[in-house]
């Protein structure tokens, strides 16, 4: 219920003490606004991770290999795996079920690429038509490698728009222009766009057998590439995937006598497994940064309520009259909280308000390799408003409960 007369003693009890209760609304105030700025930036880490994510498919299984790493069937350490076409051939056919997209590669770093008076450094690789689908390439203009281009041979080559920009300095089309890659012609037959960036945009694709063959690679491979059907459950594709990545390291350190214990010479990376990691990790930094606004929110909670018990013995003998007048406990304990909790909620919302306003501005203007456009949403935003009803009541509550046992008879002999 309204009560005008209630509102005039607030308002009379805060313009006595403006200086005390600036500095606490002060404390409140930072609180809230720490809380914010933290959970912005978990934000800011969520997103930025997920940005990293986006370069390839987000259910990616990676194969490259490495060096042996201890004695295994009277071979010893120290042996460099290298992969073959078999190795692909083997896997797809076994699992061709249980795969949605698969492609072996061989890469060439740094491989000079020309094109009239242009030339530049480039990661050439040679793919085969899923590919596109592995690292959420998007076409810019033409088409991607297709099979026909794999089985005949044939010279061409997809350019992500990095390569494009750099050496077709006219900006006209690419397509059935002819580069060199490496002193080879090869027909620009596709232009692509990745969610990674110029980074992932420095490359050209072309026919993995194609690549085998001019560069001479035979039948080795550089890596494979694989992704299972999307599920509806993450933790069960999670599963899945782990499921799938231990039988295909089983099948191929079997392959290349390779010790079941020996974790450096095949390895393999899981793109789900490592989401879910990181995204365990986020929530752990997410729960931290909950738990600091949450504790400096504690902290101006104490001066709020040490403030509340000062008004409360400076007030002990108007308290005492009320009750002698028939004031009820419960409306006392009323009194006291109101004034708390409109204190602090007051100063929480400018605490909030500040945040959100320098998130909205400053937030569009961060972009980093792992922090990108820290936000607040209104969920969080009415979480802390919530937060800050329960600390306005929490600071008031110790201080009107002493008010409300406050005896009449003792307050009016109070000095």
């Amino acid at each position: 219920m309204f009560s005008l007369e209630r509102w005039e003693e607030i308002f009379d009890t805060i313009r006595k003490n403006k200086l005390r209760t600036f500095l606490t609304s002060i404390s409140v105030a930072s609180g809230i606004f720490i809380l914010v700025i933290l959970l912005g930036v978990s934000t800011g880490m969520q997103n930025g991770v997920q940005n990293q994510f986006q370069r390839d498919a987000a259910n990616r299984i990676s194969v490259w290999t490495g060096v042996t790493s201890v004695e295994y069937k009277g071979l010893n350490p120290g042996r460099r795996i290298q992969l073959k076409n078999k190795d692909y051939t083997l896997a797809d056919r076994k699992y061709q079920d249980q795969l949605e997209y698969k492609s072996a590669l061989y890469r060439i770093w740094g491989g000079l690429v020309n094109y009239k008076n242009e030339s530049g450094n480039y990661r050439v690789e040679g793919v085969l038509p899923d590919y596109q689908f592995l690292e959420s390439a998007t076409l810019t203009d033409g088409r991607f490698i297709n099979y026909s281009d794999n089985d005949e041979f044939r010279k061409v080559a997809v350019i992500g728009n990095k390569v494009y920009n750099d050496l077709f300095k006219d900006k006209k089309s690419a397509i059935n222009k002819f580069i060199e890659i490496r002193g080879v012609l090869f027909k620009v037959v596709g232009v692509y766009t990745d969610p990674g960036g110029e980074r992932e945009e420095a490359r050209v694709f072309v026919p993995l057998k194609t690549s085998q063959k001019v560069f001479g690679a035979g039948e080795d491979l550089g890596g494979l590439a694989f992704t299972l059907p999307q599920e509806d459950n993450f933790e069960q594709a999670v599963k899945t995937s782990q499921a799938f990545t231990a039988k295909l390291a089983k099948q191929l350190k079997e392959s290349h006598t390779i010790a079941p214990e020996d974790e450096s010479a095949i390895r393999i990376s899981n793109s789900l497994e490592n989401m879910k990691n990181v995204y365990d990790m986020m929530r752990n930094i997410r729960l931290f940064f909950w738990f600091v606004g949450i504790a400096t929110i504690l902290a101006g909670v104490v001066g709020v309520s040490n403030i509340m018990l000062i008004i409360v013995k400076e007030r002990t003998k108007e308290i005492g009259i009320r009750k002698a007048l028939g004031a009820q406990p419960l409306a006392v304990i009323g009194m006291i909280l109101h004034e708390s909790v409109f204190v602090t909620t007051i100063a929480g919302f400018l605490g909030l308000l500040f945040g959100m306003v320098l998130l909205e501005f400053i937030g569009p203007m961060v972009e980093t390799e792992f922090i990108s456009n820290p936000t607040v949403n209104f969920q969080v935003a009415i979480t802390t408003v919530v937060i800050l009803i329960i600390a306005g009541a929490i600071a008031g509550f110790f201080p009107a409960w002493k008010a409300a046992r406050i005896k009449p008879i003792v307050a009016l002999r109070d000095e």
